[in-house]
């Protein structure tokens, strides 16, 4: 939840944010807006609103400025929990939708879809409101320049607030312009804050110095930071993961790992289903909002699966394994891509399909309920909301087993047939709205963390996905060098921003770190290509987020949120790019972008931990791992079989044309090459004599 502040001319209004379900169909409907062309899940869930809601699109936009009205747009996402409780008590309403639809032009957004505008008014939100969320409302003038932004109103606050606003832009519309200009650039002035830094020489100290003032933040005994909510925030462990490893720090490593089994254990993983719900409620990760996002299980499942290589333990294979299971049962789309999301209600409530109650528990496990009570804490720790218990733990399985008298592969045994049995039970029950649109960005992010699951576990059916997922991409979301944002049933719709290119882009090189298969390296090659071309901005040193199109400003992402930044992942990728094609201009540029942030990196760490990793993989040594010859596969997997952030392990069979692998091939023989920006040492023979290269 978060406040939001007055309207410029209005009294102070309770704000909420965050996230929800899919309204229930109707046979029959009263109304029908225009977004019943739509194909997202979110733009249709308000087809039947009687808000003569719009999509946004150039034809749309020239109809608002010719028709002269103010605009409201309203931007959310399909598992929005707020975002549903508004559109239920107001814009379900007929007496709120006939206001607006007399005095303003209403757009829809899902900001999934369109991420390049909820950048821009969740910006102007912040510079007006000093903070933000979804549902996401804003009020522009007719050729889009915002004046107003808050988040969610009850009713009556939102009637209110129509009539102030459609009483100023009456009476004051030459104030409400002036506020619209100033606003407008104040939007760009963020803009530029960053790209007007002159791009520095990399110095590891800064790294250092951030991470230490960072642990100030740090929870010690629940994980994560030490506030409610609590976030995941998979790009800080993963970078801190790395730090760690490259500094030897300690406390770094104690802090991961706290976060990780305090995450695994808690209420915001699904102990029975597998996967992570998008944050939770509180201090101690026991009460998710139950919304399950495909970005954050992408990027855990790298995590976690880092984590699993250098400690082994079955705790993080349980979480990899569930995880992965869940995608295949719930997210797995006939394409090969992932669905975008799980709603957090069903039936009307939040949470209902996941909870138990201690009567219902007892009914169907009979003699197995004393096991699942002491395991996953019932009437206890796990006591939530009208007598309803979210499954968690706090406990080991040997201490459980110790606990309640019985060995530990006794306790695990019965523990996965009643998860089976409650699962069962479950599947039964009336499920979350699914938001079956599969995103692009979010898809190449799920090939990275399966593909890194895949080094963990040497589990090939789990390769199987990330193979299919990557092939699934290049089939239907790339034709020649244009990529689509968006796929749904046969239908790929949108043009791709910079997050499609640079994640499916990374994507591919961890299918081929997977595979040897080069095709997924050429389309990662002509990707890169295709987006310094279409986004890089010389003079800012910058990439921008899109192409040059309708929206006011074109803004470029900076700050590493729940999801990387795009510019962050640029530098990442052009380093790859360029270790592999010898080409110093790009490894120039990803320095130069690194450079520009990184006197800002000591005051946010949390905010440019993707950069950090980037930083450290420039600063300090890093090696690529080429392997060549007949047993390369066999050779490879053993080496991703151990956490080194510090090497890129690549692997061919037969020769190829990439720069990387010219003339490191003997007849024969499989070898190994430890190489620092394509400066090999002499061939070893063996993975010992190679490490004992890298370690020197």
């Amino acid at each position: 939840m978060t406040l939001s502040k007055t309207f410029l001319y209005t009294a102070l209004l309770l704000t909420f944010s965050s996230c929800g379900q899919e309204k229930s169909k109707k046979e029959m409907h009263k109304h029908t807006n225009d977004l019943i062309n739509e194909t997202s899940p979110y733009l249709l869930q308000h087809a039947h609103n009687p808000v003569n809601w719009h999509a946004w699109n150039i034809e749309n936009l020239a109809e608002a400025k010719e028709l002269n009205k103010p605009i409201l747009i309203s931007i959310g996402y399909s598992s929005c929990h707020w975002c549903h409780v508004m559109e239920h008590e107001s814009f379900e309403d007929e007496e709120v939708a006939a206001y607006m639809n007399e005095h303003f032009y209403c757009i829809k957004v899902d900001r999934e879809e369109r991420p390049d505008v909820d950048a821009i008014y969740m910006t102007a939100a912040n510079i007006i409101t000093g903070s933000g969320g979804w549902p996401l409302n804003c009020f522009a003038l007719p050729d889009t320049r915002p004046f107003h932004a808050g988040t969610y109103y009850p009713k009556n606050g939102w009637l209110k607030l129509l009539q102030t606003v459609n009483h100023q832009y009456t009476n004051n519309i030459s104030k409400l312009k002036q506020y619209a200009t100033k606003l407008t650039q104040g939007i760009r002035m963020q803009e530029t804050a960053i790209s007007d830094n002159k791009s520095e020489i990399l110095d590891k100290s800064v790294l250092n110095e951030a991470v230490e003032g960072w642990k100030a933040s740090w929870d010690m005994k629940e994980g994560g930071m030490n506030r409610a909510p609590k976030f995941p925030m998979p790009s800080n462990l993963n970078y801190l993961q790395h730090y760690a490893e490259e500094t030897n720090d300690s406390y770094a490593r104690d802090f991961v790992k706290i976060t990780l089994d305090k995450m695994a254990y808690g209420g915001i993983f699904d102990q029975i289903g597998g996967g992570f719900s998008r944050y939770s409620t509180d201090k101690i990760w026991k009460a998710p909002h139950f919304e399950k996002m495909l970005y954050d299980n992408a990027q855990l499942l790298t995590v976690y699966s880092q984590a699993y290589i250098t400690s082994k333990d079955p705790l993080y294979l349980d979480v990899i394994n569930k995880t992965i299971e869940w995608l295949e049962r719930e997210m797995l789309d006939k394409s090969g891509m992932f669905y975008s999301a799980l709603d957090a209600d069903s039936e009307g409530e939040e949470g209902k399909y996941y909870v138990w109650t201690k009567n219902e528990l007892q009914d169907v496990l009979k003699e197995d309920y004393k096991i699942v009570e002491a395991y996953y804490n019932i009437g206890k720790k796990a006591l939530w909301e009208h007598g309803n218990n979210i499954l968690l733990r706090d406990q080991s399985d040997e201490d459980v087993a110790k606990e309640i008298g019985i060995s530990r592969e006794k306790l695990r045994d019965r523990i996965d047939a009643i998860n089976a049995q409650l699962l069962d039970i479950r599947l039964k029950r009336i499920a979350p709205g699914l938001d079956d649109k599969c995103l692009t960005s979010w898809n190449g992010l799920m090939v990275t963390g399966l593909s890194n699951a895949y080094k963990a576990t040497g589990d090939e059916k789990t390769r199987e996905m990330a193979l299919n997922c990557m092939d699934a991409l290049l089939k239907y979301q790339i034709e020649v060098n244009n990529v689509w944002h968006s796929y749904k049933a046969g239908k790929s719709t949108i043009d791709g921003m910079l997050e499609d290119y640079v994640f499916t882009s990374l994507g591919g090189i961890s299918a081929y770190e997977i595979s040897g298969n080069e095709k997924y390296l050429t389309a990662s090659l002509s990707l890169t290509t295709e987006a310094i071309k279409r986004f890089y901005d010389l003079e800012k040193g910058l990439f921008y987020f899109n192409e040059d199109n309708e929206l006011i400003i074109r803004t470029s992402e900076i700050y590493d949120n729940v999801i990387p930044s795009t510019n962050s992942a640029m530098a990442h990728l052009l380093q790859y790019v360029g270790l592999l094609n010898g080409n110093s201009k790009y490894l120039e540029m990803s320095d130069n972008l690194i450079g520009k942030i990184q006197s800002n990196i000591t005051n946010y760490p949390g905010g440019h931990s993707n950069w950090s990793r980037a930083h450290l993989k420039s600063s300090a040594p890093f090696y690529e791992v080429v392997i060549t010859g007949k047993d390369a596969s066999a050779i490879a997997k053993k080496i991703h079989a151990s956490y080194m952030p510090n090497a890129w392990i690549l692997y061919a069979e037969k020769e190829n044309q990439i720069p990387l692998f010219e003339n490191r091939f003997v007849k024969n023989k499989t070898l190994i090459y430890v190489c620092k920006k394509g400066v090999c040492q002499l061939p070893s023979e063996t993975i010992e004599d190679a490490l004992k290269q890298m370690q020197q």
